[in-house]
């Protein structure tokens, strides 16, 4: 294993446990002598890691309250480092909720682009610095560090539906940003449902990092998952939804992929039709209201009924 692997595998481990190892458990897991795993030790409480380790008693090595998991340093191309930029420039322009730790990585990312660049860059993200004691940025830490090492998290959640919180231990297998719903999904196996569930952080108002440990079931296929959603709503079984553009719109609808299952048609007049299958068509209800009277719902007949009473509501509004 490379020492650098090795570190940040360390590190995983004294997450994992937080009862702590000896340097001859942690010596056997690494495969590795005695003395590496002191020097390892020794390494991980200086820069750039900081890891906050102490020595009980029993010559057992733990992590001290309020310590942070830290990567190792990481190597990427101006391309690599530009993508990310704008992946995360993406998701702090869309998020319902500020998120400080976004905020952190963009100017950390700006930060490192060329010169001619990066103070103009910069300027776009040198805004205030959300305080990371509110309490969707808590929440955030607390869900991406239970799903970085494992860890099961109690969380106490406000279903969209219902007034009154919930709560259940959580075993977070993965986070999904959604577009259409401007926010940040964490799915998982929940205790209370005893199955794969899907909760908005925005929606969770306590979480705490629980000391039982998870593991990723096999057969968990997170893409094939969300193959059938248009956002995070997903489910066996699929509608699908037929959609007719205007030729005004036509090749703007053309230039993209909006879902993995889509069929474009050209029409005669210079339109379009595009078909996809989805578990659930009320996730693409805000987009199709998007393109106003540049599109028309053929199917199913329940989402045309929808959309076209909530249109013909929008412009009675108007005519008053």
């Amino acid at each position: 294993m490379d020492r650098s692997v090795r570190l940040v595998h360390l590190q995983s481990l004294f997450y994992h446990n937080p009862r702590g190892f000896r340097v001859a458990e942690l010596a056997r897991r690494c495969e590795v002598d005695h003395r590496t795993i002191n020097r390892d030790l020794a390494d991980l409480q200086q820069e750039p890691f900081h890891l906050p380790l102490v020595l009980e008693e029993n010559w057992t090595w733990r992590l001290m309250e309020g310590h942070r998991f830290t990567l190792a340093p990481l190597h990427l191309t101006l391309q690599e480092a530009s993508a990310l930029y704008l992946a995360a420039r993406l998701l702090d322009r869309v998020s319902d909720e500020p998120n400080p730790y976004v905020r952190r990585a963009l100017a950390a990312l700006a930060g490192a682009l060329p010169a001619g660049v990066s103070n103009p860059t910069m300027m776009l993200v040198s805004g205030r610095l959300e305080d990371e004691e509110a309490a969707f940025a808590r929440v955030f830490a607390v869900i991406s560090l239970a799903w970085a090492t494992c860890r099961k998290v109690h969380i106490r959640y406000r279903a969209a539906v219902r007034a009154e919180a919930r709560e259940t231990d959580l075993s977070p297998y993965c986070l999904e940003p959604s577009g259409p719903g401007y926010a940040t999904y964490v799915i998982g196996f929940a205790s209370h449902a005893g199955a794969v569930r899907t909760f908005k952080l925005e929606r969770i108002d306590q979480a705490t990092l629980l000391d039982e440990v998870f593991t990723v079931p096999a057969e968990f296929d997170a893409l094939r998952l969300l193959g059938s959603a248009w956002g995070v709503m997903y489910g066996e079984d699929t509608v699908e939804v037929v959609l007719r553009f205007s030729p005004g719109v036509a090749r703007r609808v053309g230039e993209t992929v909006w879902h993995g299952s889509q069929v474009l048609e050209a029409c005669e007049d210079g339109g379009c039709l595009l078909k996809v299958r989805v578990a659930h068509a009320l996730e693409m209800k805000p987009w199709i209201r998007g393109w106003g009277p540049d599109c028309e719902v053929l199917a199913p007949a329940e989402l045309r009924e929808e959309i076209g009473g909530e249109l013909r509501a929008a412009a009675e509004q108007y005519q008053r």
